[in-house]
């Protein structure tokens, strides 16, 4: 049945699902397109409204043969739509799936592609933060690339970005996959170009083995792989092509490769990969060896199963949920801690507080001062009772007061009469 998305497009029936919103393939005045249509609950707040509005020029800028170009943003009642160039092919999740993993000439041939379009992305100052098989699309309308290898496309740029926009002021959200976050987005930095790279690092990785190299398992130890461990070199992988891996997947986001030397060396590797088949990794290791720390086990709840997100208190927090997620490993992750802004916003009420009620202030710090002076005055009085009665006990009756009449002794005055002589 179509739809109407403003008044240039019309839309026609579901070409695909993620946790932000459907895909569509739709009609547009110059021809086919793809129409990603946001969610409902994020089409209707006004601050990633607004924000969608103003990140319209930098995405509709981007214009890289490697990238899944957007064509237009639309902003329409309820709906709220990034209209896309059309791509005649699938994307790298269902085709690994598919038909296993690549051939490292073919896995590092659709990697460098994409590092071209990451290069030209970080160029322009965007960020994609969200690099992983399902936001990669094969043009198999395109002339193959070395080997015969598909082309790549990166597409869902700016999505990420949208999504986190700071809506709510009491958590700051961190989008992403969990296999593919950089450590510094998990320990709370800001995301950068590097960020794009370790994820890019971690597809290639998953193209030549089958698996990610710290998933496995329930989110939280997920996490903490990412931040602490290391992983050893892929058996039967070229040296080369391992260095680049290891490097790009450094925990130091300043000792990774920027995105187009990433491509340079990428391309470097293909001539001693040709003719190499598909490697035979052995599967990692079973999720359930693992035993989940306290923290993790948070995670692990969250994880229980399909739209299964039951809260509770912990050292960890749990997952944020999505309606609809692209696939097991598509699961939004959400670490709580104060934004800038909001501890803006603490520092200004507090102030308001102080500066409208002065007297309250003044009130109370007489009050202080009067117990105070009451307290000392009670313990000054207690003092000198105290001591006029340890005089009057020890001191003020003499020696019959400390200790009685002296035996065989008779009191006299000096005005009493003496002995007789």
């Amino acid at each position: 049945m179509a739809r109407k998305i403003g008044s240039r497009y019309t839309v026609h029936q579901v070409i695909g699902r993620g946790s932000a919103g459907t895909v569509w393939l739709g009609e547009g005045p110059d021809g086919p397109v793809a129409v990603k249509l946001l969610r409902e609950d994020l089409a209707s707040d006004q601050v990633l409204v607004g924000r969608f509005v103003q990140e319209r020029a930098a995405l509709t800028s981007l214009d890289h043969p490697r990238v899944v170009g957007v064509r237009d943003m639309v902003v329409d009642g309820d709906d709220l739509a990034l209209v896309m160039e059309l791509v005649q092919g699938t994307d790298l999740r269902s085709r690994l799936e598919r038909d296993g993993v690549l051939a490292p000439q073919d896995a590092v041939s659709v990697i460098a592609d994409v590092a071209d379009g990451l290069a030209a992305a970080h160029a322009a100052g965007i960020v994609h933060r969200d690099v992983k098989p399902e936001n990669v699309m094969l043009d198999l309308a395109a002339p193959p690339g070395q080997g015969g290898a598909p082309r790549a496309k990166l597409t869902d740029f700016g999505i990420a970005r949208l999504v986190d926009a700071p809506r709510r002021t009491r958590a700051t959200r961190i989008i992403g996959t969990p296999d593919y976050l950089a450590p510094e987005i998990i320990e709370g930095l800001e995301p950068r170009a590097a960020v794009d790279i370790y994820a890019l690092a971690t597809v290639l990785y998953e193209l030549l083995t089958g698996f990610t190299p710290f998933g496995g398992g329930h989110t939280g130890a997920v996490l903490r792989r990412h931040v602490t461990e290391s992983i050893p070199p892929v058996p039967g992988l070229p040296d080369g092509l391992w260095r680049i891996i290891a490097e790009c997947l450094a925990k130091a986001p300043a000792s990774r490769l920027r995105a187009a030397e990433l491509a340079d060396r990428l391309r470097e590797q293909l001539p001693a990969l040709a003719g190499l088949p598909p490697l035979a990794v052995p599967s990692q290791r079973a999720p359930a060896e693992e035993v989940p720390t306290p923290g993790e086990a948070v995670y692990a709840e969250a994880d229980a199963g399909t739209g299964t997100h039951r809260r509770r208190r912990g050292p960890a927090v749990p997952l944020v949920p999505s309606p609809s997620p692209d696939s097991t490993r598509d699961t939004h992750t959400s670490l709580r801690r104060p934004s800038p802004h909001e501890l803006a916003s603490y520092a200004a009420e507090s102030q308001a507080q102080r500066s409208a009620a002065p007297a309250v202030s003044h009130r109370r710090r007489t009050l202080v001062r009067r117990r105070r002076m009451i307290a000392v005055l009670l313990a000054v009085v207690l003092l000198v009772a105290g001591a006029a009665a340890a005089y009057a006990a020890f001191g003020g009756g003499g020696r019959e007061g400390r200790h009685g009449p002296a035996r065989g002794f008779v009191p006299h005055s000096r005005t009493s009469p003496g002995p007789p002589l």
